[in-house]
């Protein structure tokens, strides 16, 4: 397996095929870099390097007690693309991810990377606070913590269904895709995803977004019912320097997994744009 070992140890598994542009991909809560199947196939058929790393805690990286909290996950990205003297790279963050891209392009990205994508992403603020009175309220996040720690297997299994929309009447629910998510959450360690529920929900990205300025492509589902797209998505945007908004009605907080042929169209349009 594909490993860096990064400044405090910490084992950091990648996958790595294909030549020519590279395109790294970063997952979401509490998932691992298998997420990206259906867009890793894709843009290596198209001609393009993926990269896909499991985050610190996560997959089939070490489960570290310490360490999750954005600057921590954007500098093992760092250390990652500099391992593979990435240049020119499109960083592309679903959810969690998202916000994991956008504070490493911020802090670390400057002469290696060409374009950023942030997918459903957790950018700018999740949490309500005075600054931010939209933002989901506290005691949301609370019971999602409550609810790894002490039932994450079975909870996993109920999250599912409003990650991938199967909650909503008439869902195709593919029982496959619901596993692959349990499989891949089960996989990483009880600690860093409680620790990463503060990560995604607390961490301000307003200055990441606002200090930017390669083009970045933000893709939201009207739908989402994890990262909901007013707070979200459409906030975003107007933080960029160079952004530009996608979004989709009617589409889930999964859609990478559930509308890869409509996502993957409009990755390619804005790479070779």
């Amino acid at each position: 397996m594909s490993k860096i070992t990064v400044k405090d140890g910490t084992e950091i598994y990648y996958k790595d095929w294909g030549t020519g542009q590279p395109i790294v991909f970063h997952h979401g809560w509490p998932l691992s870099g298998d997420d990206w199947d259906g867009q890793m196939m894709f843009f290596l058929e198209q001609g393009y390097r993926v990269i896909a790393h499991d985050r610190r805690g996560h997959g089939r990286s070490s489960q570290t007690a310490n360490g999750h909290e954005m600057d921590t996950y954007a500098a093992d990205v760092a250390e990652l693309t500099k391992a593979l003297d990435l240049k020119d790279a499109i960083h592309v963050g679903h959810s969690t991810g998202g916000g994991e891209v956008i504070r490493y392009v911020a802090k670390h990205g400057k002469g290696r990377v060409a374009k950023a994508v942030l997918i459903s992403a957790v950018t700018p603020l999740m949490v309500q606070t005075a600054n931010n009175p939209d933002g989901v309220p506290l005691s949301v996040f609370d019971e999602i913590r409550k609810n790894t720690a002490t039932q994450r297997a079975q909870y996993f299994e109920d999250f599912t269904l409003p990650f991938y929309g199967y909650n909503r009447e008439g869902a195709k629910i593919s029982q496959g895709v619901r596993d692959n998510w349990w499989r891949q959450g089960m996989m990483g360690g009880i600690k860093a995803h409680y620790d990463c529920i503060k990560a995604f929900s607390e961490t301000d990205f307003t200055e990441d977004l606002k200090s930017v300025d390669i083009p970045v492509l933000v893709l939201h589902g009207e739908d989402d019912q994890i990262v909901p797209f007013p707070i979200s998505g459409a906030k975003a945007v107007g933080l960029l320097k160079n952004g530009k908004l996608i979004s989709y009605p009617g589409f889930p907080h999964g859609m990478p997994t559930t509308e890869a042929a409509t996502i993957n169209k409009d990755l390619l349009a804005f790479i070779k744009s």
